[in-house]
């Protein structure tokens, strides 16, 4: 119980240092723009396309009303122009170029300018907060995307009593292909979830990326520890009922490199690290070659074909074929595909729908952008990689002191950045939306902050006190 004396040498109390209320809607703005990145398709499910094409819009010039300012101030520190992730941006730039020679010039500029968009809510999210609050803004995000996604499969199961079609739609007589519902009604049946994004392999990922953010906030000794458990067990739940292969594979290869992040932690000699790191390439060589061996009975255990699911027959075979048309710099720009376009509108079908983009990222790219633009996601995704993995292993050190505890907040890039590569192998998410959006905030962050609470971005924060304002540490 706190101590008050009326002794004359001592101090009175001070209340604690508080952040601004614009800070504070900042945040919250942010989160608002995490949610719209990450459950893109609930708002395209809600809204339409009209209206989420005006939601991406509205969010984004919001963003740069709020952006010029701060850098005009240099608030909360100058924007660090040299650390820009000059790899993505070069990319950006060659997308835009393709329009020249695209041949589908309307959709190249239409996704285009989805990607700016963005790739400048990145920027800002990178430059207006510390790590910490990074973390706690995805936190937050996924906390919302997670309680609707459990609150309409709840209404479906025990109001609607049936599933439910994009923008409320009624549905039809018959049955429909159940590719074409938001949500399934599958909570108690014991079929796949979609959720609030209307999509078992992205909630399922979601989750996922949702459990590393908890588990960071967890062992950085967060307040309502019980609460984040019972979200965290959500978001478990939500990751087995979407039952989604691709995302157990992604969540295994994190865990893997979890484990041998901190075993190189708690190394304290350049040879321990070595034997580690030796130990790690033997047991990767095994891993690698038992999964080209027994790869079908793998997939059959997960329930999926040998052809990953139509993708090596149906689509991966379709698009190399046209990439070879134009190798060096591709066939124009789009991702995702734009399915109304008369080049994609029919293309590939699967259960009747038109597929938006090749289920690998590294084949989309060389289809849209060929060889130039492959060469500039391997070294944009190639230096998120080697910076994420030296951000969690390497001790943080600016001075003679060597003995700095390791923060938690280091593990997220490099857990994140190997679910997106290996999510890579099979989807094209990470070369589009929040892919992209992770992938850029990710680099400017690490490389204009890499060193967590150290920095003056990361230290000076605007506190309130009476009727002025001020900076504190």
């Amino acid at each position: 119980m706190a101590q008050y004396t009326k002794h004359p040498v001592a101090a009175p109390p001070t209340a604690p240092e508080r952040e601004s209320t614009g800070h504070l809607l900042l945040r919250g703005y942010i989160v608002v723009v995490l949610i719209a990145a990450f459950a893109h398709s609930a708002v395209y499910n809600l809204i339409g396309q009209i209206g989420a094409g005006i939601a991406i819009a509205v969010l984004t010039l919001a963003t740069l009303a709020i952006g010029i300012p701060m850098l005009a101030r240099s608030r909360p520190a100058p924007f660090l122009w040299r650390r820009l992730p000059w790899a993505a941006l070069g990319y950006t730039a060659f997308a835009l170029l393709s329009v020249a020679w695209s041949g589908w010039r309307v959709p190249t500029l239409v996704t285009w300018v989805l990607l700016a968009a963005v790739t400048v809510n990145a920027l800002f999210i990178a430059h207006a907060l510390s790590w910490q609050e990074i973390v706690r803004a995805l936190a937050s995000a996924f906390k919302w995307i997670l309680g609707l996604s459990l609150a309409i499969e709840l209404w479906a199961a025990l109001v609607v009593h049936g599933p439910i079609l994009p923008n409320f739609v009624d549905v039809p007589e018959g049955k429909p292909d159940p590719q074409w519902y938001w949500v399934r009604d599958n909570l108690f049946d014991g079929g796949r979830l979609q959720g609030i994004v209307g999509n078992a392999n992205l909630l399922a990922f979601l989750s996922l990326f949702a459990i590393i953010a908890f588990g960071i906030r967890f062992a950085l000794g967060a307040r309502w520890r019980t609460t984040l458990a019972m979200w965290m067990l959500l978001a478990a739940y939500f990751f087995v009922r979407a039952s989604s292969a691709t995302a157990w594979i992604c969540a295994f290869a994190a865990a893997a490199v979890l484990v041998v992040a901190l075993l190189i932690r708690r190394t304290r000699t350049s040879r321990g690290r070595a034997k580690v790191y030796a130990w790690c390439i033997g047991i990767l060589v095994v891993a690698v070659t038992a999964a080209l061996l027994l790869y079908r009975p793998i997939l059959a255990a997960l329930g999926r074909s040998a052809d990953l699911t139509g993708r090596s027959d149906l689509i991966w075979a379709v698009v190399l074929d046209k990439a070879a048309t134009s190798p060096i710099i591709g066939l124009g720009f789009s991702s995702p595909w734009v399915p109304t376009h008369p080049a994609f509108d029919g293309w590939i079908t699967d259960h009747g729908i038109t597929v938006f983009h090749a289920h690998n990222m590294w084949i989309d790219v060389l289809f849209q952008l060929g060889v130039v633009g492959l060469v500039l996601m391997a070294v944009a995704y190639g230096a998120l990689l080697w910076r994420s993995w030296f951000f969690a292993v390497d001790r943080p050190r600016w001075d003679l002191r060597a003995d700095r505890p390791f923060s938690p907040v280091t593990l997220l890039p490099i857990l994140y950045t190997t679910v997106l590569l290996v999510q890579g192998l099979s989807e094209s998410t990470p070369i589009m939306l929040w892919g992209w959006l992770l992938l850029v905030l990710l680099s400017f962050k690490m490389k204009s902050v890499p060193l967590v609470g150290v920095g003056l971005s990361e230290q000076v924060r605007i506190t309130e006190r009476g009727r002025g304002s001020r900076r504190v540490p």
